[in-house]
Formats: structure tokens, C-alpha cells, sequence
């Protein structure tokens, strides 16, 4: 059976079968060095604490961790389930990339198309987007008060900054031709939009959504910093002054495996409905 790759090269059937074969080899590859990559530092940090090269106050022993994260997950950390804490935080974060993605979405397709309306708004986002969380994050506790609002706020203007600036590069992108030819087979200013913009901007925005992501996560601690009785990030701080390492290192771990998924998911999404990305 023959195919056709995306420079319109038809293949064989036997070369169609090597090339995946390859594909498959490489990405077992990927996948080898991966888990080793993991298992070295595994290794690694029970030989450390088996050889009591580290005080457990620093560095506990992995059974200590898994220990904490048991006991966390069914008898929960100042009465509340892992599950639970996890849950807050999670909830936090979608509010706070829903908003960022409601909000930014359009505002950067009107940008993009506007020199003005970007000399208008682009100082400004520049300018808080370079400041540390910590840094404005008093103000908003002082404007908004000690609820949820402040620790959400927060979140969104992590993520809406790298969205926003991913959404008006998309839309510089879109070639003129396109816009042009849209317009000369007699497509409205809906059309053109709907089918021209963006579906081309959906890469970019993609890329901008994987970045929102990792930023409104690395922010997670610090939104719950202040005021918080629940969210990983607040065991994890918590914890800490208490000189719980066992249960830093869990909810760290926790932390980053969820953080990988969210990614995952984000990638998952963007190779179905982006398909077309990286193949042109």
C-alpha cells in the first residue's frame, strides 16, 4: 500500500513500513532514556540516605516520603485529604486559565490587528509581566481581601501575559495572502475570522496555553501563601515550617507529576486538534 508524506513524495509500501518502524524505535529510545534518566535519581537518592550522607531533616528517606504520601492520602494533613488539598489547588489554577484564555484570546486577535490598540496595552503588559508575583501580590491581598479572589487574580495575570503576547504573534503570523484571497472569494469579516485566523493562530496559542500553564503553576505557592487552609501548595509551605521534609518532599513530587500531566494534556489536545502543526 502506498502513501503520500507532506511534501507529496508517494511512498512505498516496504518504505512506508521503515520509516514507522523507525519512528517506533526512536520514540522506544526516548522512552528508555527517559525512565533511566528517573531511576538514576531514584538510585541516587536512597544510596544518599542509606549511606546517611544527609541528615533526614534534609533529605529523608524515600520510605519516609512514601510513608507521608500514604498517610496523607488516607488520613489526610491537618484534616484534609491529599486528594482534597490537590483538588482546591487545581480548581484555583482552571478558574484562573479560563478566565486568562476568555480574556486574552480576543483581546490578542483585536491587538494583532491594531498597532494602536498594542502601543496602548503592550507597556503595560510588559511591565508586570517581568514583576515576581510576590511583588504585587500585597497589593492584591490589600485591594481584594484575604478570599479566593486575590489567590485567583493572581494566577490569571501569570497566565494571561505569555497567552496573550502568543495569541498577537499568531495573528502577525497569518499571511496577507490568505487574509486576501479569503476576502476575493467573497468571505465576510466573520468568515475570514472564523475560517481563516483562527484556525492559524491555534498553534501559537497552543504554545502560549503550555506556557500560561507552567507559569500559573510555579505561581500556585505563592497564591496560597496568604491566608490558605487548603491547596498543595499551602501543605507544602506549611510543612515546611514545621521542618516536615518527608511531607515537603511529597507534596514537591506530587507537585511536579501533576504539573507533567497537565502538560501531557495540553500536548494531547494540541496534536488532536492542531494536527496539521510541524507538517507543513
Amino acid at each position: 500500500m502506498a502513501a503520500v508524506d507532506q511534501t507529496g513524495t508517494m511512498w512505498s509500501g516496504p518504505r512506508y513500513k521503515q520509516e514507522a518502524a523507525q519512528k517506533r524505535t526512536g520514540r522506544s529510545q526516548y522512552l528508555l532514556i527517559s525512565v533511566g534518566s528517573v531511576l538514576t535519581v531514584l538510585i541516587l537518592w536512597w544510596l544518599i540516605t542509606a549511606l546517611d550522607l544527609v541528615d533526614p531533616l534534609f533529605v529523608p528517606t524515600p520510605a519516609s516520603v512514601w510513608d507521608s504520601f500514604v498517610t496523607a492520602l488516607t488520613d489526610g494533613y491537618r484534616g484534609r485529604g491529599l486528594l482534597v488539598h490537590l483538588a482546591v489547588s487545581l480548581q484555583r489554577l482552571f478558574v484562573a486559565l479560563a478566565l486568562a484564555v476568555v480574556i486574552a484570546v480576543p483581546l490578542g486577535v483585536l491587538v494583532g490587528f491594531s498597532r494602536r490598540l498594542e502601543a496602548a496595552l503592550e507597556p503595560l503588559i510588559n511591565f508586570y509581566r517581568v514583576l515576581p508575583p510576590l511583588a504585587y501580590y500585597p497589593l492584591l491581598i490589600i485591594w481584594m481581601g484575604i478570599s479566593e479572589v486575590p489567590k485567583v487574580t493572581l494566577l490569571f495575570l501569570a497566565g494571561f501575559a505569555p497567552l496573550f503576547i502568543s495569541v498577537v504573534q499568531g495573528v502577525r503570523n497569518v499571511s496577507k495572502g490568505r487574509l486576501d484571497a479569503a476576502r476575493s472569494l467573497g468571505a465576510s469579516d466573520r468568515q475570514v475570522m472564523r475560517y481563516v485566523v483562527l484556525p492559524s493562530i491555534l498553534p501559537d496559542l497552543f504554545t502560549g496555553l503550555r506556557v500560561a500553564i507552567g507559569f500559573t503553576y510555579t505561581t500556585l505557592v505563592a497564591a496560597e501563601m496568604v491566608a490558605a487552609t487548603v491547596g498543595i501548595g499551602w501543605m507544602v509551605l506549611d510543612a515546611g515550617r514545621y521542618l516536615q521534609s518527608d511531607i515537603v518532599f511529597m507534596g514537591i513530587i506530587v507537585m511536579g507529576i501533576t504539573g507533567i500531566a497537565l502538560d501531557s494534556l495540553a500536548k494531547y489536545a494540541q496534536r488532536r486538534i492542531v494536527p496539521w502543526q510541524g507538517k507543513g
